[in-house]
């Protein structure tokens, strides 16, 4: 364990970081940096790869939304590789193989150095994956392939660095979050309002009804062929914010007592969506990962799909890889998108949803074990806090007794929540996917509550040294 250590900070002494401000910049400050740092994720989402042929392979599509990522782009991963790397050392740490205080200054910044330098070793690994599947082109010279990836390094630091920036205080909230939510809003907001030709229309469902109404004989407006965006879908992903809206507002409050400060009562809220969005983007990593490994398997061992085996796992058009699977296992839980499809191919979307909502519970139920949210874990830190709850006893085994009454359930009825309203989203085609929407509503509220904290703060600063952060 010394020998690792002492690794980590010999190599992050001599990579780029953020220096933390010496004074907490004010408010306006924090959003300006903010808004530096999505534009700039922004640029480099539509600045294309050096080398990379405009008719390459868009292996890892599933994955854009979770990721942030735009293929063929400096942002061809995205944030992935951050994503991975601090899932990697959260679990290493949850299940005691590293041992870390995140209590000490010196602990904390180790684990942030070590996912650092974890995130640029995935970033080389995801860009040699890459191009070993032939996201990037077929039979590429030595030159050419080391240059997009020399490119995709450089770009995952830039990633790093801005994560950072927001992280350290100079920013608003995390960067992967606000990324994910630039990139979802994004998404949302081209489905609405693109002015792209598409056929004798546009792409944007706004500019394609008033072009179609203004017609002298004008077309249906509330489906559209081909996946485009329609009002139908843009009533449905109205419908699916609302339903995310209101269960994100739905908890359980348990009462509880101050025995610091006599006379203080409040509340322990425990929310319907208990492990927030985690599962929902571990199961949609799981799915990504899923096709992209089997795509590699099959144009290596199965491309003309004659393996009865490899077959069961996963087929593919020889003519078109990259619209994804055909057959076997990695097709039918991968969602039939629009509700066209969806009719043509029933069991393949109960299959899908099947899969997502199991996945969502077992990881919802796991990571409450692992990410310090169970029962136990609860009790403790409530203990800490110098509060319990009245009519029961100030033990730790009371308070456990009291919240396996509802974090248990209130874990799995969330897990399988988030499972139906992730993988439906993604059948019915709302713009941004399932998974999207639910994480920019999430980011969206977190954000929201932070800067209403933020400007309590500013306007009362005697609150921050009440609250023991001045």
């Amino acid at each position: 364990m010394g020998v690792i250590t002492d690794f980590v900070r010999q190599v992050a002494s001599i990579l780029p970081e953020v220096e933390k401000p010496k004074i907490k910049p004010v408010l306006t400050n924090r959003l300006l940096w903010t808004a530096v740092a999505v534009t700039v994720y922004l640029i480099m989402a539509q600045v294309p790869l050096y080398g990379v042929a405009s008719g390459a392979d868009d292996q890892m599509s599933y994955t854009a939304i979770i990721f942030a990522s735009s293929q063929g782009t400096l942002m061809t991963l995205g944030i992935g590789p951050i994503v991975t790397a601090g899932l990697i050392l959260q679990l290493l740490k949850g299940a005691d193989i590293i041992h870390l205080d995140f209590k000490k200054p010196d602990d904390r910044a180790l684990f942030s150095a070590g996912t650092k330098i974890l995130a640029l070793i995935v970033t080389f690994a995801e860009a040699v994956a890459f191009m070993i599947g032939g996201s990037f082109g077929q039979n590429l010279p030595f030159s050419t392939a080391a240059t997009i990836i020399i490119q995709i390094m450089f770009a995952g630091l830039i990633v790093i660095l801005l994560d950072e920036l927001i992280q350290k205080g100079w920013g608003l909230g995390s960067g992967i979050s606000l990324f994910i939510a630039a990139g979802v809003s994004q998404t949302i907001f081209w489905s609405v309002f693109a002015l792209i030709p598409a056929g004798s229309t546009y792409f944007g469902i706004i500019p394609h009804a008033i072009s179609t109404l203004l017609s002298s004989s004008p077309e249906s407006i509330l489906l559209r062929p081909g996946g485009l965006p329609s009002l139908v879908t843009l009533f449905l992903t109205i419908s699916i914010l609302g339903l995310i809206v209101y269960a994100e507002g739905i908890r359980i409050e348990i009462p509880i007592t101050s025995t610091k400060y006599r006379g203080f009562q409040g509340t322990y809220p425990i929310k319907l969506l208990y492990v927030s969005v985690l599962p929902v983007i571990l199961t949609g990593a799981l799915l990504a990962n899923l096709t992209f490994f089997s795509q590699i398997v099959w144009s290596r061992f199965n491309p003309a799909n004659s393996s009865t085996i490899l077959n069961l796992f996963a087929q593919f058009n020889t003519a078109d890889p990259s619209a994804g699977p055909i057959g076997g296992f990695a097709y039918y839980v991968s969602p039939p998108r629009g509700i066209e499809v969806l009719s043509v191919e029933p069991l393949r979307a109960i299959t899908y949803v099947l899969f997502y909502v199991v996945a969502c519970t077992i990881f919802a139920r796991v990571w409450v074990e692992i990410g310090g949210l169970g029962s136990k874990a609860v009790a403790t830190k409530l203990l800490g806090a110098n509060v319990q709850v009245p009519g029961f006893r100030r033990s730790e085994g009371s308070l456990e007794v009291l919240l396996d009454r509802y974090i248990p359930v209130i874990t799995i009825i969330g897990g399988i929540l988030m499972g139906l309203l992730a993988s439906i989203s993604d059948i019915l085609g709302v713009f941004g996917g399932g998974t999207g929407i639910l994480l920019m509503v999430s980011i969206f509220i977190n954000y929201y509550q932070l800067l209403m904290k933020e400007r309590l703060e500013s306007m009362m600063p005697g609150l921050a040294s009440f609250l023991g952060k001045g």
